[in-house]
């Protein structure tokens, strides 16, 4: 038993890029997870340091880092233009791994936006018209209501809200996270210099 206690995740130890052990990652947990394997944990703050976290889709993964659409007008968007600091947590259980990502968030472009919004279902292209995001609502019949009206305020094309927008977190800091027997868990942290490469250290677990 001794023997194998020893033994390491390959993929973490020789690995000195974290984006791209990432996508290796994320393409393995398309294979294996039942349902989302982009869902992603998004925590965020207050400038006065109060946080909150959520469940979001990532739509993108490039050079810039990890984005993802939402409500500009919600709590998530209010708090990421009033404090760019944010966290990502993905947990792959059919993979026992987790990746953890901690860096700045910018806004992106409108024609980004714009692009990925005509890509989306119809529906929920009216969906995003219909729903205050984070405002109350007074029952689940306002929201149908307004789901209808905006069906037929829009009975073609459905132009992108002006409040719809995209986030994209440059990361600074990748934690990667492999289970192992007994809680003797596999860690490793990569933290960006500043000039396109990184510092990578094994963790206790």
């Amino acid at each position: 038993m001794v023997e194998t206690l020893g033994e390491t995740s390959l993929e973490l130890e020789h690995t000195e890029d974290p984006l791209a052990l990432f996508d290796e990652w994320l393409d393995a947990a398309s294979n294996s997870e039942p349902n989302d394997p982009n869902a992603m944990s998004l925590a965020t703050a207050t400038p006065d340091g109060v946080p909150s976290v959520r469940i979001v889709l990532l739509k993108r993964r490039d050079d810039r880092g990890f984005s993802f659409f939402t409500n500009g007008e919600s709590r998530k968007g209010g708090e990421l233009r009033e404090n760019q600091r944010a966290a990502l947590c993905f947990h792959w259980k059919s993979r026992q791994r987790q990746v953890r990502v901690e860096g700045t968030i910018t806004e992106l472009p409108p024609h980004e936006v714009d692009e990925y919004f005509r890509h989306r279902h119809r529906m929920s292209q009216i969906g995003a018209w219909a729903s205050q995001q984070s405002r109350p609502l007074t029952s689940r019949e306002e929201l149908i209501a307004l789901t209808i009206e905006y069906e037929k305020q829009y009975p073609d094309d459905v132009p992108r809200p002006p409040y719809w927008t995209g986030f994209v977190l440059r990361p600074e800091r990748m934690e990667f996270w492999q289970e192992r027997d007994y809680r003797l868990h596999d860690r490793f942290v990569f933290t960006a210099d500043g000039e396109g490469s990184w510092t990578k250290q094994r963790l206790f677990p």
